[in-house]
């Protein structure tokens, strides 16, 4: 009997199954940020327990809060800054050196096709779309991957998505995701993996499937995941260059973590993207999504582009699009974080922060702060937020703040405008 993908890598790490329906999974990577993994620390300590299972397979950054905005994260950070020092943790990315977790860890090339990897943050999911099996976990759970390698999870039953149709210009994978989000509901793939298939996956770029697999999670699912290709290779080849005598090598050996033809899913399901819009969250919640064309003149206070879901230079690059040669309004704020370092340095070059700076943008350092409402763009109780992130929840970017999930094409647009509006990209019927 075939197998899926996700099937394969807990067969390559499984180390032990104290139960029927558990396995213990070495782990390739622990990723850590200074906002999860400082109380995993203490607590480690108070147990005596202060070590750390391998040194290059963790990888710790501070980016939630960053800068520190008061004494508490500036505290955090410290926490983080010290363990890693104090266990030769190389790969620690301190301020001036950081970015956003979930694209400055695979920027750095530390995700791999069939790699496990675990995280104290829900979005750990982002890195399945380099083929890994990737999960957001709880403390004990980070503790136990910090101290042992290893981590315990069900066997993974697997939604395939099957993504077709001709995408309309304008369209999207953030248009893409929330679309699939609002057909399965919130709840829908809960402790599940998600496979994305298709076509239109495999013309998407590294940056396109990240944003797909970054919100398998607001569906429910423990992980999101695309089948390794031609595109993996090639995003990952400088740093993968001396293990292979060429890409070809590189691609056969990936392609063992597809998934088999023959497979079984727990559920399929097909999406045709033909006709898809633009799309929007209202609401609450990830699967409240409508078309922008019926949210059209929803006034907004603030636009915010960035993320681990849309911070990256393919999405500034179409924001940029929208934006050259026009101001946003004049009752909204605009803000941008690139969301890493190289991302920032090469849209400077491409001139891109200066097209941001002349609509209106204040362009900040890359950061999570302002998504999750801890710093650099949080609401004020009744603001309402047009924004490239991951989450609707209410209060998520400010006490008593309204958050409008979208494409940096319909933010972009969106600011221009002073309220929600289809980018130019998109021409409605």
């Amino acid at each position: 009997m075939g197998k899926t993908i996700a099937e394969k890598i807990f067969e390559t790490h499984r180390v032990d199954k104290p139960f029927g329906d558990v396995d213990v999974l070495r782990l390739d990577r622990v990723f850590c940020h200074e906002i999860t993994t400082p109380t995993a620390i203490e607590d480690l300590m108070a147990r005596g327990k202060d070590r750390v299972f391998d040194p290059e397979k963790i990888k710790v950054v501070i980016d939630h809060v960053s800068p520190a905005k008061d004494s508490k994260t500036a505290l955090q950070g410290k926490i983080l800054r010290e363990w890693a020092r104090r266990h030769g943790i190389r790969d620690f990315f301190d301020i001036g050196r950081n970015g956003v977790c979930h694209a400055l860890f695979p920027e750095k090339g530390f995700v791999r096709p069939g790699f496990t990897i675990i995280m104290g943050d829900s979005h750990t999911c982002t890195h399945g779309a380099f083929g890994a099996f990737a999960a957001g976990v709880g403390t004990t759970d980070l503790e136990v991957g910090i101290l042992k390698g290893v981590c315990a999870f069900k066997p993974p039953q697997t939604v395939k998505i099957e993504i077709i149709g001709t995408l309309r210009k304008g369209v999207f994978a953030k248009d893409i995701i929330l679309q699939i989000i609002q057909e399965l509901t919130v709840n829908g793939a809960t402790n599940r993996v998600i496979e994305f298939r298709g076509k239109i996956v495999d013309e998407m770029g590294m940056d396109q499937r990240m944003t797909l697999c970054n919100m398998a999670v607001e569906a429910g699912a423990t992980c999101g995941i695309c089948l390794p290709d031609r595109t993996t290779v090639d995003y990952l080849w400088e740093f993968i260059q001396e293990e292979y005598s060429g890409k070809e090598e590189a691609l056969k050996a990936f392609a063992a973590f597809g998934s088999d033809a023959d497979a079984t899913y727990a559920d399929t399901k097909t999406i045709d993207v033909s006709d898809l819009e633009p799309l929007v969250t209202y609401g609450y919640k990830p699967d409240n999504v409508k078309p922008v064309s019926e949210m059209k003149g929803t006034r907004i206070d603030q636009v915010y582009i960035g993320s681990c879901t849309n911070g990256r230079l393919e999405d500034l690059r179409i924001a940029a699009k929208v934006l050259e040669g026009h101001a946003i309004s004049p009752h909204v704020r605009g803000i941008v974080s690139p969301a890493t370092p190289k991302i920032y340095s090469q849209a400077m070059e491409e001139g891109i922060l200066k097209i941001f700076m002349d609509a209106g943008f204040c362009v900040t350092n890359p950061t999570c702060g302002a998504c999750l409402g801890m710093s650099n763009g949080v609401l004020a109780p009744g603001e309402v937020a047009a924004s490239t992130t991951n989450r609707n929840f209410n209060g998520r970017m400010g006490r008593g703040g309204m958050v409008h999930l979208m494409s940096p094409a319909t933010a972009a647009a969106s600011a221009i405008k002073g309220e929600i509006s289809n980018s130019p990209l998109f021409i409605e019927n």
